[in-house]
């Protein structure tokens, strides 16, 4: 029995009239006397005991009708819910960001989506990018953006580039190296890397600019996607960090930290991409999304 017909008999129940009744779901009194009898046949009961000039509700009609109402109020309540979320007012929104990139895209969009739209919820994954592709193949998050190459040679994604992220090497004030003339790549592995999880063609690269062979394994002395720990360990030893200028932006201000140049260090840049699961249908507020990441990718590489 469809929602119509449901809507003919709260109708009939509230006003106890089948004159009045017609006229509240604008249909003629016949119409609606031929819809009451066809959902009593269909359900095989008796809903309304006709007496007088009154109809009132059977024990049976009473049963019916309570959960009628029940049903077309949560079918309002779905319509309406359709249309916020199309208009991004209500909804989940799961996303995940790579360690280095979630320090200067990740707070003005949450800070945005929190401003303009209150009712959504938005939870957030930040780890290193090859721990999301399994979240994002499971459909447990929209996408995640961060460095494309972690994705590389995978079908099962999309790959939309926005930008680039550069990368760098950065110490603690009055560190050794910071002395050092000429300074080289090579004079970086004595000390130990702190880092994120690196693509395995970001640590080929490391392994040839310190002079290292292939067979051999880059000096990584922690390994850790929380940021702040990172920025902790390198400020209290002399350990070299791997980052981007995003993640210490405040340091380096402050001159807390150093950015290591060494002579052999060519220009190092990633590929910044939003990566979804290949074929996906997104909601709207999941697009609204990665178009916000992507604008701001942009206006923050044009120096917006």
């Amino acid at each position: 029995m469809d929602l119509r017909r449901y809507s003919h008999l709260v109708a009939l129940a509230d006003e106890h009239n089948f004159h009045k009744a017609a006229t509240r779901v604008h249909l003629s009194q016949p119409a609606l006397s031929r819809s009451v009898q066809a959902a009593e046949a269909e359900l095989g009961l008796i809903l309304f005991a006709r007496a007088g000039s009154g109809v009132r509700c059977t024990p049976a009609g009473t049963f019916v009708v309570e959960r009628a109402r029940r049903l077309l109020q949560e079918a309002e309540r779905l319509q309406r819910d359709v249309l916020s979320f199309r208009d991004h007012e209500i909804g989940e929104l799961a996303l995940g960001f790579g360690q280095f990139t979630a320090a200067r895209l990740l707070p003005p969009l949450l800070a945005h989506m929190r401003s303009r739209y209150p009712k959504v919820r938005v939870r957030v994954q930040v780890q290193s990018p090859g721990y999301l592709l399994d979240p994002v193949r499971r459909q447990e998050l929209d996408f995640f953006v961060g460095d494309a190459r972690f994705a590389a040679g995978d079908d099962a994604f999309e790959v939309k580039q926005i930008g680039t992220l550069a990368g760098g090497f950065y110490v603690r004030k009055a560190h050794p190296l910071l002395s050092r003339e000429p300074l080289r790549m090579a004079d970086l592995a004595a000390f130990g890397l702190a880092t994120g999880r690196l693509p395995s063609t970001v640590q080929s690269g490391l392994l040839r600019l310190m002079g290292l062979n292939e067979s051999d394994e880059l000096p990584i002395a922690v390994e850790c996607d929380d940021i702040l720990s990172l920025k902790a360990i390198i400020t209290a030893t002399d350990t070299v960090m791997v980052g981007t200028p995003g993640l210490v932006e405040r340091e380096v201000a402050s001159g807390t930290l150093r950015q290591l140049k060494p002579v052999d260090l060519p220009i190092a840049q990633s590929m910044l991409a939003i990566v979804s699961l290949r074929g996906r249908t997104f909601s709207p507020l999941a697009a609204y999304a990665m178009a916000f990441v992507e604008d701001l990718a942009a206006r923050i590489r044009d120096g917006g």
